[in-house]
């Protein structure tokens, strides 16, 4: 095999995280002759369960749906630990040989098809070192956040503090707070998994918090799942619990959807039965939105109540006015002292892991265009980008976006098809926010996200019910364009 022949392959997956194996996985199953390569800026396999390493770092979704199709959890637990849900992505891409494709510190700068060749030219640094290969297909599974910048707002006299400040997205390894007063920004979904480990240690722990958040609790070990995995054996077991786990997730955001005030109503109730007698639940738990105008968000058996009801938490809810020497100094005229600062303020959107990307030579911006099918964007050919669900487990949509793909591709394969794109034309199209909630990281940068449509196959949804019925009859030539080297595009319908 030459140097040139080594370098090129037939898909190039970015990022070995939970979309890529799983992309792996799929593009393999169904189209063995095609050769893969997965491409990887960090040491190891994982992708956002290998970045953060912060105490308590869990799913925020049940563990039966976030694990692949392919591959059962075999553990207890219904919400898993992020080092257990890194060793079951090791495990699995070990298992299946997957591991073997892995380029490891390989962070991928840019990449520019070339429609004289029908290939994509990909620019990369390995280990340092700037490098090149080629590929038919890309298939990015970056995420949707930016790995190397977390958002970070700008707290006056921050830089005065005395103690130490913390984004949980870089956290240290050797950090020791223990027995050290500890003030957490913020109250998604990093904040309430976060605060209840820190207590373990810290010698106080308060969450400091605008307004207050949607939280739900769920078992860490669901005497329902358990219950089915006693009566029905391996796999039958492993789909019937993916199936119900589904349901009830899909049930509890369509109930919430279409009948909020009962929502609130028994969310409000559940926090009053676990917080102490007396507790003011309207005013650290009670927000001003109706439940999934923003994520909602999970504890785990009550375990940010039964801190708080210990004495070892508090929620404090109030706007910073500026940081001093000793800690916070809050705009009602109350301050927080504190040894150490955890900024849990949120995620930056990315779209495409930050890579630039060029259509001969000329770059383009992801944000001009639409989105086909939920992974494709607008005449760019041979190229899929995986996002998953807003109000459900990643897993759901990012294995339906890989089997999409590897259908595609055996389609292409099947008519000696080298180059596909979706196109829209001149079909006016009005446009639609392609995430529908109120969470501060999607309005502080919805601009660097695709463009969705109203109707398909523009629309980007987040139903999985929907998308699965829609995978099942979907019609792959619908609304693309196919060709080969040198001959002209035939458009289908």
């Amino acid at each position: 095999m030459t140097a040139t022949q080594a370098d090129y392959y037939d898909v190039v997956i970015i990022g070995a995280g939970i979309s890529g194996i799983g992309a792996a996985y799929r593009i393999h199953e169904k189209n063995p002759n095609l050769s893969y390569t997965v491409l990887e800026r960090r040491e190891r396999i994982g992708g956002t369960w290998d970045l953060f390493r912060y105490p308590g770092i869990r799913s925020d979704s049940d563990i039966f749906t976030l694990s692949f199709p392919f591959e059962p959890w075999t553990r207890p637990e219904n919400v898993a630990d992020g080092d257990d849900i890194r060793e079951y992505l090791n495990h699995t891409a070990r298992k299946h040989g997957i591991d073997k494709h892995i380029q490891f510190n390989t962070r991928v700068v840019s990449v520019d098809w070339n429609s004289a060749t029908d290939t994509w030219t990909v620019h990369t640094e390995q280990n340092g070192e700037p490098t090149t290969l080629r590929g038919r297909f890309l298939f990015f599974g970056t995420g949707y956040y930016n790995y190397d910048e977390p958002y970070r707002p700008e707290f006056p006299g921050i830089e005065q503090f005395g103690g130490e400040v913390v984004h949980p997205q870089h956290w240290p390894e050797s950090f020791d707070y223990t027995g050290k007063r500890v003030v957490v920004i913020g109250s998604g979904a990093t904040a309430i998994s976060l605060i209840p480990s820190l207590t373990q240690k810290a010698g106080h722990v308060t969450m400091l918090q605008r307004s207050p958040t949607y939280i739900l609790s769920m078992p860490r070990i669901n005497p329902v799942v358990q219950a089915i995995r006693k009566v029905l054996p391996g796999k039958a077991a492993y789909w019937a619990v993916r199936w119900y786990n589904t349901v009830v997730t899909v049930l509890t955001y369509v109930i919430a959807r279409k009948a909020p005030r009962f929502s609130r109503w028994f969310i409000r109730a559940r926090a009053k039965k676990s917080l102490p007698e007396g507790y003011p639940v309207d005013v650290h738990f009670k927000p001003r939105y109706d439940p999934w105008d923003q994520r909602m968000c999970l504890i785990l058996d009550d375990d940010l109540y039964t801190a708080i009801g210990d004495g070892r938490a508090e929620v404090v809810t109030d706007h910073i006015d500026h940081f001093d020497a000793n800690g916070v100094v809050l705009k009602s005229g109350g301050r927080i002292d504190a040894d150490v600062i955890v900024t849990a303020t949120g995620l930056q959107l990315q779209a495409l892991g930050g890579v630039t990307l060029y259509v001969d030579g000329v770059e383009v911006k992801p944000q001009d265009r639409f989105v086909y099918k939920e992974h494709m964007l607008e005449d760019i050919p041979n190229l899929a980008w995986c996002v998953g669900y807003i109000n459900a487990s990643w897993t759901l949509r990012a294995d339906l976006t890989a089997r999409a793909v590897a259908k595609l591709l055996a389609y292409m394969d099947s008519h000696g098809y080298t180059h596909a794109y979706p196109h829209l034309g001149d079909k006016p199209m009005p446009e639609k926010p392609a995430w529908n909630i109120n969470a501060g990281y999607v309005q502080r940068a919805a601009h660097v996200l695709p463009k969705s449509g109203t109707h398909r196959p523009w629309n980007v949804r987040h139903n999985y019910v929907l998308d699965a019925i829609d995978h099942r009859l979907d019609r792959i030539e619908e609304s693309m364009v196919f060709g080969r080297v040198g001959v002209p595009a035939a458009k289908t319908a």
